[in-house]
């Protein structure tokens, strides 16, 4: 495994790790997390493919600068590393977070160097509306997303516990748990507030019915963040999506049901043909 970081456009070092050999699978977190939550699913995966998990600016081992926490600008990181490892034909996943960091990236950049998008577990839009109800069960509206960030900027990593079993159904081992709390006590409050006031307050139903590449939606239908229904409805408004249900997973679904979700993940990778 290659450990190592990337410069991006402004600056900010972007840390990943590399692993595996074929046709790259890159994989991207969620909030306040880092690529380390996928160590149950790289080796497995890295059977397949090369395996590249990111750690999003302000997040894991990257750069925690002071500005540069738009949605925007993290699609830019992506392409940045995209370009910097120089890689083609790519599957890209996103977990939570990480799929408006991929919707972006298609809005701005189409298709380029991308083959196919796995959208694990994210609503197209987190606040309820008179026509959206599947909202985030914490930030729903305003008043919600600024209650969560006073406690944010008052305690920091005070909620990181509770956030932990909130994104498992299961119980993580010992030093997975340790690990987790390690890693996203990495993440400043700064950091953790700026990126979930502009993720939370996005509406990317829009976009959706746009895309033009083959994609695969993960679905937990025991999710403690989001109604199952907000994220089935990406894969139900993607053209030509395909949409799996994890019946026995919260919003981690990739550590409930590890062995299915590398088996699904593996299986689509291995399926798309070059669109060159």
């Amino acid at each position: 495994m290659v450990a190592t970081h990337i410069t991006a456009s402004d600056g900010t070092r972007i840390h990943y790790e590399d692993q595996g050999q074929g046709r790259p699978l890159v994989l991207i977190h969620g909030w306040t997390f880092s690529g380390r939550f996928f160590d149950r699913n790289v080796p497995a995966l890295a059977e397949h493919a090369r395996v590249v998990t990111v750690d999003l600016r302000g997040h894991g081992d990257s750069d925690k600068p002071k500005h540069g926490y738009r949605i925007a600008r993290l699609a830019k990181d992506l392409y940045d590393l995209l370009e910097a490892l120089d890689l083609h034909e790519v599957t890209v996943l996103g977990w939570s977070l990480g799929c408006p960091v991929i919707w972006s990236y298609l809005e701005l950049f189409g298709t380029h160097r991308l083959a196919a998008a796995v959208f694990t577990e994210q609503t197209p839009r987190q606040y309820y509306a008179v026509d959206w109800k599947y909202a985030h069960a914490q930030c729903f509206d305003d008043a919600s997303l600024a209650a969560l960030q006073a406690q944010v900027a008052a305690n920091p990593t005070g909620q990181d516990p509770q956030q932990v079993a909130t994104i498992m159904l299961t119980e993580p081992t010992a030093d997975e748990r340790e690990l987790f709390l390690a890693e996203m006590a990495k993440c400043p409050p700064f950091a953790r507030n700026a990126v979930m006031g502009e993720h939370t307050r996005a509406d990317w139903r829009d976009l959706l019915p746009t895309l033009d590449l083959p994609t695969l939606v993960l679905v937990a239908r025991q999710d403690k963040v989001f109604d199952w229904r907000g994220p089935a409805w990406v894969g139900e408004h993607v053209p030509n999506a395909r949409t799996v249900f994890f019946e026995d997973s919260s919003h981690a679904l990739f550590l409930d049901e590890a062995e299915k979700f590398n088996q699904v993940v593996a299986e689509f990778h291995t399926s798309i043909r070059s669109r060159s």
